[in-house]
């Protein structure tokens, strides 16, 4: 089975970053989101540290998936650079990883 990971998205609102989510979705580029409405982010921007309110999202896909996640939230994201991590995944549900797998689409090659 082709393996999955975690891609991890951050954004100022977290309404913005609900939309995104669901539009990743219905194109088939994630199986689904796990969002979290309200996290801080501290962090060093254009030479100030900075400390902000964002929200997070957990996309669970494909790994082979993962550079057109990039290219389309380049597209999409009103951030300059956003936060787009791939992490890996070590392990799971069986079924739950094939239901991802099942649910998103196969790369462009």
């Amino acid at each position: 089975m082709e393996e999955c990971c975690e891609v991890v998205v951050t954004a100022a609102e977290a309404d913005w970053l609900a939309g995104y989510t669901r539009t990743l979705v219905e194109e088939r580029l994630a199986a689904c989101g796990h969002q979290v409405a309200a996290i801080r982010s501290v962090y060093r921007w254009e030479g100030a540290v900075h400390d902000e309110p964002e929200a997070r999202v957990a996309l669970h896909t494909r790994r082979s998936l993962v550079p057109a996640i990039v290219a389309r939230t380049a597209q999409l994201h009103p951030y300059d650079v956003p936060c787009v991590i791939a992490l890996p995944l070590v392990g799971g549900n069986p079924d739950y990883l094939r239901w991802v797998v099942g649910e998103t689409r196969e790369p462009e090659l």
